[in-house]
């Protein structure tokens, strides 16, 4: 049953439950919504990776229409005390999901939002079966509510939403700090410092994870100009700065993952001050 002539609005799903629960979820949806109006943004989020999610959803939502229903399901805490919710966007988009942070910064990004939290009795239907599967038992059944015109105020009261922030990258005059919030399928490591940032014209910059050594990188426009096997970086498809593998896996190649501090460098190279021997009691650091 699609919206009313005027109406248009799609339903956008997302998740971290792999094809086979996905489409346990994608059902309940059928039932009452023509498949032609739902889209499906990415069901191979990391298992309960909410931190790596809620960026990847928010890079992804911002590109659809106004008053889009989203209903994104990563839920380490099902069955526990978190709450189920529906924020309600200022564009007029709607969000349905658990209340742990997944969906703030997409909230954020569409001009903020209204919370309320789902109450199961209000949603009428068919009963939860067990409590290890809300994605379908529950966020399913209120994201068709709200894409059929249901107003979020009817599915239960007011609440102030979890609120997770993402991470934010600092800036120098020749260098900047911030940190892997990506690892995609390829193994490719997609920071969140801005690839813009980079002057133009450089054909190399300076890398450092963690603690680990430096590292000079072409910094190439695409993967095939890296060259086959090679570690470099680039401008990723989310606006920032990515480090990649011609033809493999940088998350493999320098063992580092989603949360890892990175450091870059497009000034001189970085040189570590070589340390001294004193007779003297050692420094502290």
């Amino acid at each position: 049953m699609p919206p009313r002539p005027g109406r248009r609005r799609l339903l956008a799903f997302a998740s971290d439950l792999g094809d086979a629960y996905a489409a346990q979820v994608k059902g309940v949806l059928a039932r009452s919504i023509d498949p032609g109006w739902t889209v499906d943004l990415t069901h191979d989020l990391p298992a309960h990776g909410i931190a790596e999610a809620a960026f990847v959803v928010r890079a992804i939502g911002v590109r659809f229409p106004a008053g889009t229903v989203y209903l994104i399901v990563v839920d380490p805490g099902v069955g526990g005390s978190r709450a189920p919710v529906v924020l309600a966007c200022r564009d007029g988009s709607l969000l349905v999901g658990p209340d742990n942070g997944v969906l703030y910064p997409l909230s954020v990004a569409l001009g903020g939002a209204t919370g309320y939290r789902i109450d199961p009795a209000r949603l009428g239907g068919g009963s939860r079966v067990g409590t290890t599967f809300d994605g379908r038992d529950l966020f399913a059944p209120a994201a068709v509510r709200l894409f059929l015109g249901t107003p979020p105020s009817r599915l239960g009261p007011r609440i102030d939403p979890v609120r997770y922030e993402l991470p934010v990258p600092q800036r120098t005059r020749s260098s900047a700090q911030g940190e892997v919030v990506h690892a995609d399928r390829f193994g490719n490591l997609i920071t969140n410092i801005p690839s813009e940032w980079v002057p133009r014209g450089l054909d190399s910059v300076e890398l450092t994870f963690q603690r680990g050594r430096p590292r000079r990188l072409p910094f190439a426009t695409s993967y095939v100009s890296i060259g086959r096997r090679r570690l470099g970086a680039l401008g990723s498809s989310f606006g920032t700065v990515e480090v990649a593998v011609g033809e493999g896996r940088a998350s493999d190649r320098l063992r580092v993952g989603v949360g890892a501090r990175v450091v870059l460098r497009w000034g001189p190279p970085h040189r570590r001050a070589s340390r001294t021997v004193n007779s003297a009691r050692p420094r502290r650091r």
